[in-house]
């Protein structure tokens, strides 16, 4: 998979994709991610892509022709399955939309500034607009970066356990149940009897019964969404 990322602060996003599971899904090749600074493809000599919007108001609005410019370029080495713009108003991203982006091969991520895209970007080359959250950031640039590792991860032989990720929470609707490690016992506080008795099939049944449990608690809405 290539995801390409259009951003005008390209060194916000060095540290998020050169660590970790990031880092390796690229050494192993399963994974290209690159930055591209939009800034290039201005045409002002200072290098500005922003401009006051049209009916006045605050804030300032990024121009059109630049992120024309970059996207054009980039579409002509290569089609692209999804044209994405990181905005709080698109659709809300949740499990299933990283599980169907991780299944393309190409995916071009726009990260927007200041008050927004000239609304022409979002008409005529957007495919599709995604959100992380009901709340606003200074820039796409985190939220396309929480967007990539939630699509990268998901990518076979990028995790060590390819289980793992089907395991994760929201994988089957529910929250994940909880989980336990060494030692037994700590100050008293002691691992579930039912997770050292070795019996698979009961152990199953209490991890569906707790994520049943923790999700009716936590995030009912889930249990309603069918």
């Amino acid at each position: 998979m290539r995801i390409d990322i259009i951003t005008i602060l390209p060194k916000l996003l060095e540290g998020p994709f050169s660590d970790s599971i990031m880092k390796r899904a690229q050494e192993r090749g399963l994974a290209e991610i690159v930055i591209h600074d939009l800034r290039p493809y201005s045409e002002d000599k200072h290098g500005r892509v922003d401009d006051y919007a049209y009916g006045g108001g605050a804030g300032m609005v990024m121009r059109i022709e630049p992120i024309y410019g970059c996207i054009t370029s980039l579409k002509a080495e290569r089609d692209y399955d999804e044209v994405i713009y990181m905005s709080p108003d698109g659709e809300l991203l949740d499990q299933g939309a990283s599980n169907r982006l991780s299944s393309l091969q190409n995916l071009l991520i726009l990260c927007g500034h200041y008050k927004g895209v000239d609304e022409r970007i979002r008409e005529h080359l957007i495919t599709k607009e995604i959100s992380i959250g009901d709340y606003v950031l200074s820039g796409g640039e985190l939220a396309a970066a929480v967007l990539t590792d939630s699509i990268v991860r998901l990518i076979p032989g990028v995790l060590n356990d390819e289980t793992s990720a089907l395991s994760d929470s929201f994988q089957d609707g529910l929250l994940s149940p909880p989980v336990y490690t060494r030692p037994e016992e700590f100050k008293g506080w002691r691992v579930p009897g039912i997770l050292l008795s070795g019996h698979g099939q009961r152990i199953e049944d209490w991890r569906h019964e707790q994520a049943l449990l923790r999700t009716s608690e936590r995030r009912p809405g889930l249990l309603d969404s069918d």
